[in-house]
Parts: structure tokens; C-alpha cells; sequence
């Protein structure tokens, strides 16, 4: 009867866990002590959390999670010990591939909009850990400069929600294998804790190490040097608490500050020579900002050198082996971030690599800013594939999406799209003119796009921004040369649009060492027409030149006989 009662006791657990909301609270604060042990890769949390119940419904428990290299040790409830259940929890949200998490059993149900205070306590290790990465082939070597995070005695990296989860979250499960689960489930969590404040007093242990490291940490105020730190990580939509700890050495130019390794000055001093130069591009493309006057980027270096860079807010984590154009790059994202605060991920993360795409332009020519932007869609491209034969998606448009990769990039095709439909001074005077205070409406960046570029955009965000209706995909249907009086041809053009989504697309003639173009806006499963004047019998026509991103580009090429 016992093991009965037993068996009993563990299925109702079972399906209490399996009826969980684990997204039902918004963590509004937190505030943590959290001790390093470099030598131990060891991590130590206490701390408080407030939790509010954003959810329609009572709740009877609350769920919280950490990395499954970390253990739990105390929760209590108005100071008192509480139940938990602890239990490992499947999901990609953690490079473990895993979550420790804890089910809490509340003292007495928590109504909708009602705040709880939660005392907690963890600690386990943090090794650098690419398991979520290696477990659907990619391979080791590989995975690694991506999952770079760790705690180790001769340097330390951990970052937040996404990479690993050293302060408490709850999400539900999202996996790599399954699209684009994990940066959904990610967005989703940044919107939730979007207002949410972070504060944490790092204490880093002192060890046997023969040099003095020093600990840093994402923050608003400005960056000192020290074995222990107080941090206070807000707007969590668009910034990733972090920590990081090593044998830095501080190098202050103007526009920014650099942590980098000791035997790497050159190195350091060639990315402030590089945020230096894109400063003034920044400033012309987005005008002097407030925000920037008051906050200073700041550049952490790693000391892996093939790693992903990483970016929360204004610091830059990543290595500096790279050549000139990849500092560049680099530089006038992370100058864009800063200059141009946004709640709105297609504003913020999009003009970034818009930014990044436009400089390149401005150095190298259109061509190498056109490749950069093909070199960049092959992910989105698969993505927007799934919405053909959908006539609506809203909850995945580019305004509403959680799934930040492709947001970025989409944003990316999105912007410079609109530079070339209203051209360059148009949109630079509109975002000029934008202030993220006044953005509360969907429609806010539109309206000042079209007051500068006189046009009715519309359909344009309609199609691009506010709903999700997969890409286009161009063919030139017919071409009709006509012989004119004076010499030359008048060229009429139809082009085919198969997708569901309008674009305003080039079309460009090519003769004997000319070109000639014009742009046509061809709506969704639709034709259309332009006129072109030709000096002499045209050899190809070709609709779009990679300015507008479709699903297939291959057949956009009509080659013209001339007639005998």
C-alpha cells in the first residue's frame, strides 16, 4: 500500500508538471550576490526575485530555472522554506542542452497582476559546454568558438538568457532541432522581462593565479577594474547581463573603451582607430543623439580568436584578430546600438546592420554592399519559404516576431529597401527626427518616413513590416523591343510575381557596354510593366540586382536574341 501511496504521489507530481504554465511570471527584479571561483569554475547565487503574475489565471506554482551545471539549495516563500520540486528540464535555452529547474509550490494561490517575493540559493560550476550544439552534428571544433562560455582560472565569460542561464529564468522548452525554437523562445522572454531590473554584487575569490585579474560586467555606468563589482542590468529587451573576468588591461580613446589582453595593444588600438572612423558616419546617418554624449561603448576582447562576437547594449565581447573591414563592421554596429535606442527590435537590431551595410556602400561601392546582403539570406530565405501558401501571419511579422536572427535580418533587407525607394537623405532626415519615447504606435516610424519622402508607404509596411507574407519571387515574363524613329529602342518589360509579398524591384537592360534601369513596383501574385529607353539593341534583361530579397533568383535573367 505504501509503494502504492508512492506511485501515487509521484503521477499527480507529474501532471501538475506537466499543466504548468512556466511562462506565467514576469520576473520584475532581481537582486543577487554572486560569488566566483575561478580555480573551481564554481558559481554561488543568493539573492531575492520578484515575480508577478502576468497570466489570465490564478497560479499555484511558480517555476524557476538555471543551468543544469547548477544545483538548487533554497527557495522560500514570505520567509519561510518552500516546497520545490527539482527536476532536469530538456531545453536548448542553456548551452548544457538542459535546465535545472525548480517547480515551487506557492504558500497560497497568486492572482493575476499580483507580486510575490521569492529568497533563493544555487551554485554548481559553469565549464565551457557546447552539448546543445554537438547533439545535432555540429561538430566539436565548431561548436566551441560559438559556446564559448565558462568559468575557468585564466578567463571567464558567462552570458545570459540565450547562452547560459546563471540567474533564474522560466521559459518552455525550445530546441535547435525544431526551426527556430530557441530565438523564439528568447524573444519572448526579452519582451516579458522587457522592464525588469537586474542588480547584482559580483564577488570574484582571489586564487593562486601569478597575475591579477579583474572582473567586468555590462552595465550603464562606466567600467572599472576590480576583483568585485555592483551591476545593474536594465531594459533586458535589448540588453544580456553578462560577466566576464581576466587579465585585462584598460585603453581609453574618445569614442571608446577597450578591454583587452595583456601583449595585444596593437590590437586594441587598431578598434579604437576603427570606432573612431565610423563615429562620424554614425553621426551623419543618425544625427548626434543624446544617448550618445552619455554612454560610452565599450569593447571586451576574447581570447579565443575564431569566437562569435557577442553584444549586450553597448559592450562588445570578441576577439581582435580581425582584419580592418571585420573591425570596421563591427564598430558601426555597436556605434548604432548605442545611438539608436529602440524598444522595437526590427529599429534597433535592423539599422544596425543597415548601418553596417550602408558604410560598407560608402567605402566600397554598391556591388560589395549588394554581395554582404546575399552573403546574409540564405537563413531567411528557408524561414520565409514556410510562409508560402499563407495568406496572413501576423504574429511572425517583422514588428511582432520573437525570433531575433530573423529579425535582424529581415530588418536589415527591410531598411535598404526603403533607402533605395526614398532615397538616402530622405530616410536619414526621418531618423533624424525619431525618438523612442514617442514610438507607441506600430505606424510611428512609417508616418516619419513618409513625411520626408512625400509617398505613401503603405502597402509597403503592410507587406514588409506588419505582416509576414514570405518574399517574392521575380521572373521576367516578356520583353518587347520597339525600334525607334531617332535611333535606339523603346524596351517594354512585363515582370511575373509569384509571391504574395509587393516589392519595388529594379529592372535593368543591358546592351553592348551600357545598362540602363528603372524601378517597377510589382504587387503580389501579380504583372507588371515598365518602359525602357534603349541606345541600342539590348543582350539581357534582368529584374532585381539583390536589393530586394526573394526566394529564388535564379531565373531572373531574360536573354535576347537579336533578330536576323
Amino acid at each position: 500500500m505504501k509503494a502504492l501511496g508512492f506511485l501515487c504521489l509521484l503521477f499527480a507530481c507529474a501532471l501538475s508538471v506537466s499543466a504548468l504554465d512556466r511562462e506565467a511570471f514576469t520576473f520584475t527584479n532581481y537582486d543577487l550576490e554572486v560569488r566566483i571561483e575561478p580555480e573551481q569554475q564554481r558559481l554561488g547565487v543568493r539573492g531575492r526575485l520578484e515575480l508577478r503574475n502576468d497570466s489570465a489565471t490564478v497560479q499555484n506554482n511558480a517555476v524557476l530555472q538555471i543551468s543544469s551545471s547548477l544545483n538548487w539549495r533554497s527557495i522560500r516563500v514570505e520567509a519561510k522554506p518552500a516546497q520545490f520540486l527539482s527536476q532536469t528540464f530538456i531545453s536548448d535555452i542553456d548551452h548544457t542542452g538542459a535546465l535545472s529547474e525548480a517547480v515551487v509550490t506557492l504558500p497560497k494561490p497568486v492572482a493575476p497582476k499580483q507580486v510575490i517575493t521569492l529568497e533563493i540559493g544555487y551554485e554548481g560550476i559553469i565549464p565551457q559546454d557546447a552539448t546543445r550544439l554537438t547533439r545535432i552534428g555540429v561538430p566539436p571544433d565548431v561548436a566551441k568558438h560559438s559556446d564559448w562560455d565558462q568559468i575557468s582560472r585564466s578567463f571567464t565569460a558567462v552570458r545570459g538568457i540565450g547562452n547560459v542561464a546563471w540567474y533564474p529564468i522560466a521559459t518552455e522548452a525550445a530546441n535547435l532541432s525544431e526551426g527556430n525554437s530557441v530565438l523564439e523562445a528568447v524573444g519572448r522572454w526579452k519582451q516579458r522581462q522587457a522592464d525588469a531590473e537586474l542588480r547584482i554584487r559580483f564577488i570574484r575569490f582571489a586564487d593562486s593565479s601569478p597575475t591579477q585579474h579583474s572582473l567586468l560586467c555590462g552595465q550603464d555606468e562606466k567600467q572599472a577594474i576590480d576583483v568585485s563589482r555592483e551591476c545593474t542590468f536594465r531594459n533586458l529587451n535589448s540588453t544580456v547581463p553578462f560577466f566576464a573576468s581576466g587579465d585585462f588591461v584598460a585603453l581609453e580613446r574618445p569614442e571608446v573603451s577597450i578591454f583587452h589582453l595583456l601583449g595585444h595593444e596593437s590590437q586594441a588600438e587598431d578598434y579604437g582607430l576603427a570606432v573612431e572612423e565610423a563615429a562620424p558616419y554614425i553621426e551623419k546617418l543618425f544625427g548626434d543623439r543624446p544617448t550618445k554624449s552619455n554612454t560610452k561603448p565599450e569593447l571586451i576582447e576574447l581570447p579565443d580568436t575564431d569566437a562569435s562576437p557577442f553584444q549586450s547594449s553597448g559592450t562588445m565581447l570578441m576577439p581582435l584578430s580581425g582584419n580592418e573591414n571585420a573591425l570596421l563592421m563591427s564598430a558601426v554596429q555597436q556605434l548604432t546600438q548605442l545611438a539608436f535606442p529602440s524598444l522595437r527590435s526590427w529599429i534597433h537590431d535592423g539599422l544596425a546592420r543597415y548601418a553596417a551595410v550602408s558604410f560598407l556602400q560608402e567605402r566600397e561601392g554598391r556591388e560589395a554592399a549588394l554581395q554582404y546582403l546575399r552573403n546574409h539570406r540564405s537563413s531567411l530565405i528557408q524561414t520565409e519559404k514556410q510562409a508560402v501558401g499563407e495568406t496572413d501571419r501576423a504574429e511572425h511579422s517583422l514588428i511582432n516576431s520573437t525570433d531575433e536572427f530573423f529579425v535582424q535580418t529581415k530588418a536589415m533587407s527591410v531598411w535598404w529597401m526603403l533607402r533605395d525607394m526614398v532615397g538616402e537623405a530622405p530616410l536619414s532626415a526621418a531618423l533624424h527626427n525619431y525618438q523612442a519615447s514617442e514610438d507607441k504606435t506600430p505606424g510611428y516610424m512609417q508616418k516619419l518616413i513618409e513625411t520626408q519622402a512625400h509617398r505613401d508607404l503603405k502597402w509597403f509596411f503592410d507587406d514588409w513590416v506588419y505582416h509576414d507574407r514570405g518574399l517574392p519571387d521575380f521572373r521576367i515574363k516578356s520583353v518587347y523591343p520597339r525600334e525607334l524613329v531617332n535611333g535606339g529602342y523603346m524596351v517594354t518589360v512585363t515582370v511575373e510575381n509569384s509571391g504574395q509579398v509587393a516589392a519595388e524591384v529594379p529592372v535593368i537592360l543591358r546592351t553592348a557596354g551600357r545598362e540602363s534601369s528603372e524601378k517597377l513596383m510589382v504587387s503580389g501574385n501579380s504583372n507588371a510593366s515598365v518602359r525602357i529607353v534603349c541606345p541600342s539593341f539590348l543582350q539581357q534583361a534582368i529584374v532585381n540586382d539583390g536589393s530586394v530579397p526573394e526566394i529564388d533568383e535564379r531565373n531572373n535573367i531574360y536573354k535576347v536574341e537579336e533578330p536576323k
